[in-house]
């Protein structure tokens, strides 16, 4: 993938005029893997605006790091931010990611470099076809784990067996790990949306979460479903059926030029107009890719609102030298994939989520989890 990844670097570079930048040094590590496709727990590149880069790393790594970034200067240290800032152009024009370097190593390596904020996030955003084949094969991956455990789920299951069935059939099927630490809640602990699965019991007339992924080559699926065992109470069916007809909603908006505040309403609303929208409290989707959790972010927020992480915390303040990220105008591009994952939960009663992974395309999304979303009863 050499040329993958210069034509990645070369894109990095072309932003930096705009950073008044002469390079950026690079150290988060999933962003180094995205930019040279070394993965490792010590490395930094150093890309330049005339779009050459200097790779750095320790011993550890030198070797694989010379195989896979052939294109690229190699050099062997410890220190990979500080041998990389004695580099040219070794100026304080040289922007530093603020983003995944402390506090501690910023003044330790001089305090004066420009502090910019994810802009190789901002690269990132848009896949090319090697990653979305990656995320696609992650996503078929976990439907099929899915399908397989699915027959076997029963009352008196606990909720942990049914989270290692699910991620032990992940890796079977090929998976190279977990996109995150799987999620099963049952009967009133769905009421929690981050439920960590627990010695419950699946018991008969409980609605089952179950939000889990596959990882693959480095890329992430993120998919959930709720499923009944025994027949539905008549307020579980109407419950399922109102977050059902949301996700088909927000999957709908998901279109290319689309505003991000404007597919969460999409969701958001069918679910306040039911009467339930205080139980609905996180963003309707996310990025996903090297990451299970990156940009671009569905959520409420709409113009004019204060900066907030995913998490509801403000964002980091920003470089003078650093563009603000403009809300009001943050649009779905082609080629994008995010998910789309609205959510009741009743506190003390239970919860219904559903969530698929989709790519946002100029012709309408492509969905890559495929799994049914008519409620399945066990």
């Amino acid at each position: 993938m050499t040329a993958t990844h210069t034509r990645r670097r070369a894109n990095l570079a072309a932003l930096l005029p705009a950073h008044e930048a002469d390079a950026i040094l690079v150290t988060g590590g999933v962003n180094v893997r995205y930019l040279t496709g070394l993965a490792s727990s010590n490395a930094a590149v150093l890309v330049r605006a005339d779009a050459t880069a200097t790779l750095a790393t320790d011993s550890r790594y030198t070797g694989a790091a010379r195989r896979v970034c052939a294109d690229i200067e190699v050099i062997e240290e410890s220190d990979v931010a500080g041998a990389l800032l004695a580099l040219p152009p070794g100026s304080g024009r040289t922007g530093i990611e603020a983003d995944h370097m402390s506090v501690t190593d910023y003044f330790r390596l001089g305090g004066k470099h420009p502090r910019l904020s994810k802009v190789v996030e901002s690269v990132r955003v848009v896949k090319d076809d090697a990653e979305l084949d990656l995320i696609r094969t992650a996503c078929e991956l976990t439907d099929r784990a899915f399908a397989e455990v699915l027959p076997g789920l029963r009352p008196g299951l606990t909720e942990k067996e049914v989270a290692r069935a699910l991620e032990r059939r992940m890796i079977e099927l090929g998976a190279d790990g977990l996109a995150f630490d799987s999620i099963v809640a049952s009967g009133p602990n769905g009421a929690i949306p981050h439920h960590s699965p627990s010695d419950r019991p699946l018991e008969r007339g409980d609605l089952v979460t179950m939000d889990f992924g596959a990882l693959y080559r480095g890329y992430h699926a993120d998919m959930t479903r709720t499923v009944a065992i025994g027949e539905p109470a008549g307020w579980q069916r109407e419950l399922y059926d109102l977050v059902r007809a949301a996700q088909r909603a927000g999957r709908l908006a998901a279109n290319a030029g689309a505003a991000l505040h404007e597919v969460d309403a999409a969701a958001r609303d069918l679910i306040g107009e039911a009467g339930y929208g205080e139980f609905f409290k996180h963003g309707l989707g996310h990025g996903v890719g090297l990451q299970i959790h990156e940009e671009p972010f569905l959520s409420p927020r709409k113009p004019g609102d204060a900066p907030a992480s995913p998490e509801g915390l403000p964002e980091p303040e920003r470089s003078s030298r650093e563009p603000e990220r403009d809300h009001e105008h943050a649009r779905l591009e082609d080629r994008v994939p995010v998910t789309v994952e609205p959510g009741v939960y009743l506190p003390g009663r239970g919860g219904v989520r559903i969530e698929d992974t989709l790519v946002v395309r100029d012709g309408g999304p492509e969905l890559l989890t495929r799994t049914t979303k008519e409620l399945l009863v066990l």
